[in-house]
C-alpha cells in the first residue's frame, strides 16, 4: 500500500511538472511604484506562480522550500507589472556584485521570458540582479541569448531579511503581441541562486528537449490592451579631443539620431541618421601571417542588436560596412600613398526586421558609404594626386524566414553589394534550411549558396552543406559534408576564407544530464574531419579529435583534448599562388583548460596547449593565464598573460622573378622561422552603483617571426634551400591601447559616456628582442595617439511625450 501511495505521488509530482502552466495576470487602475516593496493593495490578492523546477544541473528537482519563489502579474493599459519574492534561508549569503548592464558578475539573478504571440518562436528576455542591474536580450533556439538587444523598462531589487524582491514595469513597448482583445502569451520565470550555481524556472525546461523557447507556461487573463505606437528617439552628441605627435591637438563635435518605429505589432524599423561610433571598443590586432585577412568582432550596437536573421545562411558579415576599401590604387614609379583612411565612413543605415503571425520572419538592411580618396605623391616633383579608394557604395540584405511546426524553419537570403560607377558589384542568394522532428530529437540541416561577382570578367561559385544530427538525449551524433567551388565568393558583404574543396565529418558526444557524486556536468565528444581538394583530390585537410569538458560539484571547471592529423595535407593557400600547394606534416597536438569557482574572489583560468608535427625540430607549445581577483561587490580586476611559441614553421614571405601578366610566379619563397608572441591585457571595473560604472581595458601585443633559412616552394609542395634570397623579410609588430571610460545610466535609456584612450603600434623588418624595448617604445608622446571624448544620448519615447501633452491640456 505504501509503494502504491508514493508512486501515486511520484507521477502526480511528474504530471504537474511536465504539465504547461498557466498564470493569471490581473488588472489594475492602482499607480504602481516600482521600489522593489510590493506594497500596494493591488499585489495582495493577484494570482502566485510558485514551484520552481531546477534547470540546471539537476534538471527537474523541485526548488527546495529555504529558497521558495514567488511571482505575481499586474497589468494596466500601458505596461505589465511583475512582482518577485525570491526567499532564502540565508539572506546574509546572496551574492550581489554591482556590474555593468548585461553583465551580472556574481550575483543572484531573477528573469521574465515573455512570449506576447505565444507561438514558441522567440522570447524577450528581462533580468535583474540581487545588486539592482538589468539586463535584457532576445532568445531563440536557433541563435541562442543575443543580449546585444537592449529595451527600456523600469524594475527595483531589494534584500530582505527573508530574501530579496524584485519590482518590474515592462511597458508594453518594449514587448511584440497581436492586437486581439484576449491575449495569452508564453511566459517563464527564472531564478538563479549563485553562490550554489543552481537555476530553476517557473515551468519545467526539460534538458532533454533540444528546444528552450518551446517550453514556457502561459499568461492568461490580459484582455482590451492594445499595442502602443512604438516611435523611439536617440538623439547624441559627442565631442572628442584629439592629441597625437606631429599634429595640432583638435577637437570636434559630432550630433545626430537614431530611431525605432514599429511599423505594426511584429515588424520594426532601425535607422541611424549621421553614425557616430567614435567610442566603439578597440580591434584585437595582431601580426598576421596567413594568407588571409584578420576578422574582427563587430562591436557597433546598430549592426550586433536584434541581427539574428541577417546571420541565417553564414553570408552576412557587417564590419564590411564602413571596413577598410575595397581598392587598392595603382602607383606609378616615384609615387608613394601619403594620406589613405582606414575605415570608409557610413553615411547612414537603417534595417526593418520582424515576425509574423504565421512564422514568416522578414529582414530588410540598407547602407550607404561615402565617395573616399587617397592622396598620393610623386617622391621627385612633389606633385600630388586624389584616387578613388572607395566609390560610393550600397550595401543590402534580404532575409525571408519562414518558421513552421515552432521549431523548423527556411530561409532565403541575398546579400548585394553594388558600387556607383565602373567598379566591382556582388551578389550571393542563398537557401538554407533547419529541419526537426516534433519532438526535437531530430534535425536535417543545410545550405546553398550562389555567389556572382561582376566584373571585366564575371566570376560565380557554388557553397552547399548538409547534415544530419540527433539532438536530444544522453547519446548524441551528426555526420555532414560541404562542397565548395572554386569561384564562390561572398566576401564583399561576407567572409569565407576557404574555397575549391569537398568534405566529411562526424561527431558522436556522450553527456550526463543529471548531476553525480563528482560533476555537475560531464561530456566527452569525439569528431572526425576530412576535407579534399575538388579539382586534384589531394588531402587539404584531416583530423580525429577527442576531448572531455567537465564541472565538479565545487563548480570548477576543467577540459583537455587532443587531437591528431594522421595524414600529410596540401595547404593550396599559403602560397598566394593558383594551383600551388605546400605539404604540411602530420602532427598531434594536446589542450587542457581550467577555469576554476569564479563566485569565490579569487578565480584562475588556465589554457595550456602543446603541437607536435612528424618533422624535426617543428613544433609549437603555450599558455594563457587569467588570474581574477573581486576585491568586494564593486570592483573587480582582471589580468591576462597569452604566450604561444612555433618552432620551425614554414610560411611564405615572397615571390620573386614572376610575370605580371601570369598570375604563378616563378618562385614562391618561404622561409623556416620561429614565431613568438606575446599579450597581456588587464580588465578593471569600479561600480558606484547600479548606473554608474568605471572600466579600465589594456592590452599590449608583441609578435615577431624571425627568419632562420630561406625556401623555395617546388612543384610537388616540398621546400628547397634557397639561399640566392637576401632580402630581410622579417616581422615585428607591437601595439598598445588603453581605454579608461565612465558608463552613467542617468535615466531609462539615456546615458553619459566619458572616454580616455590611447593606442599605438608599429612594424619592423628589425626585431629588438629586449621585451621592455617593445612596450616602452609605444609609451612616449612620440608614438601614442590620445582621444578624451564625451557622448550623451538621451532616450525620447513618443508614447510618454504625447502623454505628458494631453495631461497638460
Amino acid at each position: 500500500m505504501k509503494k502504491l501511495i508514493f508512486l501515486s505521488l511520484l507521477l502526480s509530482t511528474f504530471w504537474s511538472y511536465s504539465q504547461k502552466k498557466i498564470l493569471q495576470a490581473q488588472s489594475t487602475v492602482e499607480s504602481i511604484s516600482i521600489d522593489g516593496k510590493l506594497d500596494e493593495a493591488a499585489w495582495e490578492n493577484a494570482p502566485i506562480a510558485t514551484n520552481f523546477i531546477m534547470f540546471e544541473p539537476d534538471n527537474g528537482k523541485p526548488i527546495p522550500e529555504g529558497k521558495k519563489t514567488e511571482i505575481k502579474v499586474l497589468y494596466n493599459n500601458d505596461a505589465i507589472y511583475i512582482g518577485a519574492m525570491m526567499y532564502d534561508d540565508e539572506p546574509n549569503k546572496i551574492l550581489k556584485e554591482i556590474s555593468q548592464r548585461d553583465n551580472f558578475g556574481t550575483a543572484d539573478i531573477f528573469g521574465v521570458f515573455v512570449n506576447g504571440f505565444n507561438d514558441g518562436q522567440q522570447n524577450f528576455e528581462f533580468f535583474v540582479s540581487a545588486a539592482d542591474v538589468q539586463g535584457d536580450c532576445i532568445m531563440t533556439d536557433a541563435i541562442g541569448e543575443d543580449y546585444s538587444w537592449d529595451a527600456v523598462w523600469l524594475s527595483k531589487a531589494r534584500i530582505t531579511d527573508k530574501g530579496w524582491i524584485v519590482e518590474i514595469k515592462l511597458p508594453y513597448a518594449a514587448l511584440r503581441f497581436s492586437a486581439e482583445n484576449k491575449q495569452t502569451w508564453g511566459i517563464n520565470f527564472f531564478r538563479e541562486v549563485k553562490r550554489e550555481r543552481k537555476k530553476y524556472t517557473w515551468n519545467l525546461i526539460d534538458t532533454k528537449i533540444g528546444t528552450f523557447t518551446q517550453q514556457n507556461g502561459e499568461l492568461a487573463g490580459i484582455e482590451n490592451i492594445k499595442p502602443p505606437t512604438r516611435l523611439f528617439f536617440l538623439p547624441y552628441a559627442s565631442y572628442y579631443l584629439n592629441a597625437a605627435d606631429g599634429q595640432k591637438t583638435y577637437g570636434q563635435m559630432k550630433g545626430g539620431m537614431d530611431i525605432k518605429y514599429g511599423i505594426n505589432d511584429a515588424f520594426t524599423l532601425d535607422a541611424i541618421l549621421i553614425p557616430d561610433f567614435g567610442q566603439t571598443k578597440y580591434d584585437d590586432r595582431i601580426l598576421n601571417l596567413s594568407p588571409f585577412e584578420q576578422q574582427f568582432n563587430e562591436n557597433r550596437a546598430f549592426f550586433t542588436e536584434g541581427t539574428d536573421l541577417f546571420n541565417k545562411g553564414n553570408i552576412f558579415y557587417s564590419r564590411r560596412i564602413g571596413g577598410s576599401p575595397s581598392i587598392d590604387p595603382e602607383l606609378n614609379d616615384n609615387e608613394k600613398i601619403i594620406e589613405n583612411v582606414q575605415n570608409v565612413n557610413l553615411v547612414n543605415a537603417l534595417k526593418v526586421s520582424g515576425r509574423t503571425k504565421k512564422g514568416l520572419g522578414i529582414g530588410v538592411l540598407n547602407a550607404v558609404t561615402e565617395k573616399t580618396f587617397a592622396t598620393i605623391k610623386d617622391t621627385i616633383s612633389n606633385e600630388t594626386r586624389r584616387v578613388i579608394v572607395e566609390p560610393l557604395t550600397n550595401y543590402n540584405v534580404l532575409v525571408l524566414d519562414q518558421r513552421f511546426r515552432k521549431n523548423s524553419s527556411v530561409t532565403f537570403i541575398n546579400t548585394n553589394v553594388t558600387r556607383n560607377g565602373h567598379y566591382r558589384d556582388a551578389n550571393v542568394t542563398g537557401l538554407a534550411w533547419d529541419l526537426n522532428t516534433k519532438a526535437n530529437t531530430y534535425s536535417l540541416y543545410g545550405n546553398a549558396k550562389y555567389s556572382h561577382i561582376n566584373t571585366e570578367e564575371d566570376k560565380n561559385g557554388v557553397f552547399t552543406t548538409i547534415g544530419f544530427a540527433e539532438t536530444s538525449g544522453k547519446y548524441r551524433y551528426s555526420f555532414g559534408s560541404d562542397f565548395v567551388t572554386k569561384g564562390y565568393d561572398p566576401n564583399d558583404l561576407g567572409i569565407n576564407f576557404y574555397t575549391n574543396y569537398y568534405n566529411f565529418y562526424g561527431n558522436a558526444n556522450y553527456r550526463i544530464l543529471n548531476p553525480t557524486k563528482l560533476f555537475n556536468s560531464f561530456r566527452v565528444n569525439y569528431n572526425m574531419y576530412a576535407e579534399f581538394n575538388k579539382e586534384s583530390g589531394k588531402v587539404q585537410d584531416n583530423s580525429i579529435n577527442a576531448n572531455v569538458n567537465l564541472t565538479t560539484v565545487k563548480n570548477n571547471y576543467y577540459g583537455g583534448g587532443f587531437t591528431i592529423y594522421p595524414l600529410e595535407s596540401h595547404d593550396y593557400y599559403e602560397p598566394r599562388a593558383d594551383n600551388r600547394y605546400v605539404i604540411i606534416p602530420r602532427k598531434i597536438e594536446a589542450w587542457g583548460s581550467v577555469s576554476t569557482n569564479y563566485n569565490k574572489k579569487f578565480a584562475l583560468d588556465l589554457n595550456p596547449s602543446i603541437v607536435f608535427a612528424d618533422e624535426p625540430g617543428r613544433m609549437a607549445y603555450g599558455f594563457d593565464v587569467g588570474p581574477r581577483y573581486r576585491f568586494n561587490d564593486k570592483l573587480l580586476m582582471t589580468y591576462y598573460f597569452s604566450f604561444f611559441r612555433k618552432n620551425n614553421n614554414k610560411g611564405y614571405i615572397d615571390n620573386v622573378d614572376g610575370d605580371d601578366n601570369e598570375n604563378t610566379p616563378d618562385n614562391i619563397v618561404f622561409a623556416n622561422r620561429n614565431v613568438i608572441t606575446y599579450s597581456n591585457t588587464l580588465g578593471g571595473k569600479y561600480a558606484l552603483n547600479s548606473t554608474m560604472t568605471f572600466n579600465l581595458s589594456v592590452r599590449q601585443y608583441w609578435s615577431y617571426a624571425e627568419n632562420k633559412d630561406i625556401l623555395q616552394l617546388e612543384e610537388d609542395g616540398t621546400l628547397t634551400p634557397y639561399p640566392e634570397y637576401t632580402d630581410n623579410k622579417n616581422s615585428s609588430f607591437y601595439s598598445w591601447n588603453a581605454d579608461l571610460s565612465y558608463s552613467w545610466w542617468f535615466a531609462p535609456g539615456s546615458q553619459v559616456s566619458v572616454l580616455y584612450r590611447n593606442n599605438a603600434d608599429n612594424f619592423e623588418r628589425v626585431i629588438d628582442k629586449q621585451y621592455k624595448d617593445n612596450v616602452t617604445a609605444l609609451l612616449n608622446n612620440d608614438a601614442l595617439k590620445h582621444v578624451f571624448s564625451i557622448s550623451v544620448k538621451y532616450f525620447i519615447d513618443y508614447n510618454a511625450v504625447k502623454n505628458k501633452i494631453r495631461k497638460r491640456a
